[in-house]
């Protein structure tokens, strides 16, 4: 297990996390259906570890095609678009306005449906990738970035409309965007 990629991928997810769409479905599947919190985490770590095992495996296997010093530059490039990209706050669409019983496995079900189709070309998930090219261990960039959602995500949905209320989006993106810009530097200056 590489534990720097580990810490890292977590870290880094769970900021970037922050105030994403993604965080904004928590929230909103947990207002939608208040008993049903034990079943949207669930959901949300089923529809995390597949997206992510795929955004790492990508980012690995893109390795094994280009040169060491063109991924340097790909990396950096991609790490320094993220923590641009970071500062556009994001906006959740209506997607779950369906009817849906208030049941365990069918909440279940919708939350993986709609979290893993909402992390499809997200921040986190171009992150993910960005992190399996550069780390060896895909497994331990999963696992990371899986737990930087789910850190960023179990909250949400335990406590609801609270957690946003309490912190300011607005600051946890800029230093969500900062610690991206300054890795994104660091692998273009380090490599």
């Amino acid at each position: 297990m590489d534990f720097p990629a580990l810490t890292l991928s977590a870290g880094v997810v769970a900021l970037a996390e922050m105030g994403d769409k993604t965080q904004l479905l928590s929230l909103m599947l947990a207002a939608r259906y208040p008993k049903q919190a034990l079943a949207i985490i669930a959901g949300i770590l089923i529809a995390t570890i597949a997206n992510h095992a795929c955004a790492a495996l990508l980012g690995h296997w893109l390795m094994t095609l280009v040169s060491p010093d063109v991924m340097r530059w790909i990396l950096g490039a991609s790490f320094l678009g993220i923590g641009l990209w970071l500062l556009v706050p994001d906006h959740i669409d209506d997607a779950a306005d369906s009817k849906v019983a208030d049941r365990a496995f069918q909440v279940f079900l919708l939350t993986v449906v709609l979290f893993f189709l909402a992390e499809m070309g997200d921040k986190t998930q171009i992150a993910t990738i960005a992190l399996g090219a550069r780390y060896d261990d895909v497994v331990s960039v999963t696992i990371g970035t899986t737990i930087g959602m789910m850190l960023a995500n179990a909250p949400a949905v335990w406590i609801g409309q609270k957690f946003t209320q309490r912190m300011p989006i607005k600051w946890v993106h800029a230093v969500a965007a900062l610690t991206f810009i300054a890795i994104g530097l660091a692998t273009l200056v380090w490599g």
